[in-house]
């Protein structure tokens, strides 16, 4: 099997359903125990988001590079950014390594499109869903993403993102929250919701939502399992 290394931490929380999504999906492929090849190298996540408020994103694309070119060297054949929001960076450290990496969002769309679907509503952190990073790599891909428009509705989803899923806390006023922007982009023609935090799968799950919804984190893990099986 080839190496993936994965770059992740933000969350750790996020980043072990990752794992657990590729040993699954490696282990019912041969139907036992084998375990893939993989390489992790955690970030600070408290490092990651004091950059991010500071709007440092340069600093940021510095930290993701030193962990992909700790992984290279190690022998990692592919790479991933184990979230959603890291992508804004991607083009820069994609431009600077040697091995090819996995975007979410190709693979997220991919599985859009095989639902027969051509509009999604996207739902993530402010950065996600107020710029354009994600939005247009969707586009490329034949996919429309809409996202929230009230600013007050970004911050919130934004502020629970940040101040309780990458702590692990799930919280039930927050959860309704979230379930009530997810209808809001339905109202406004979202064929499907894209869970654009890797975080939010942790808080609901597929049956709660009445569209189809698409859990970036196993669609971007199940990609690298695919990958790392590939000849």
């Amino acid at each position: 099997m080839k190496i993936v290394g994965l770059i992740g931490g933000t969350s750790w929380h996020s980043t072990i359903e990752y794992y657990r999504y590729i040993n699954e999906f490696v282990n019912n492929h041969f139907g036992d125990n084998t375990n893939p090849p993989l390489m992790l190298y955690t970030l600070n996540q408290s490092l990651i988001h004091e950059s991010q408020r500071k709007g440092d994103w340069a600093t940021i694309s510095e930290m993701i590079l030193d962990a992909a070119d700790r992984l290279q060297r190690g022998g990692a054949e592919a790479l991933m950014m184990c979230a959603n929001t890291p992508h804004k960076v991607f083009d820069v450290v994609n431009a600077q390594t040697s091995v090819p990496m996995i975007h979410i969002c190709d693979t997220t769309a991919d599985a859009i499109r095989a639902k027969g679907l051509s509009r999604a509503g996207l739902i993530g952190t402010r950065f996600s869903m107020q710029e354009k990073f994600l939005v247009d790599r969707f586009a490329m891909s034949g996919v429309e993403v809409l996202t929230p428009e009230p600013e007050n509705e970004i911050v919130e989803l934004h502020r629970i993102i940040q101040e309780e899923l990458t702590f692990g806390r799930i919280e039930a006023k927050s959860k309704r929250y979230v379930l009530e922007s997810i209808a809001s982009l339905v109202e406004r023609g979202a064929e499907g919701i894209v869970l654009g935090c890797t975080e939010f799968p942790l808080m609901l799950a597929a049956d709660e939502i009445d569209v189809p919804t698409f859990n970036t984190t196993e669609i971007h893990a199940i990609a690298a399992a695919k990958y790392l099986l590939s000849e």
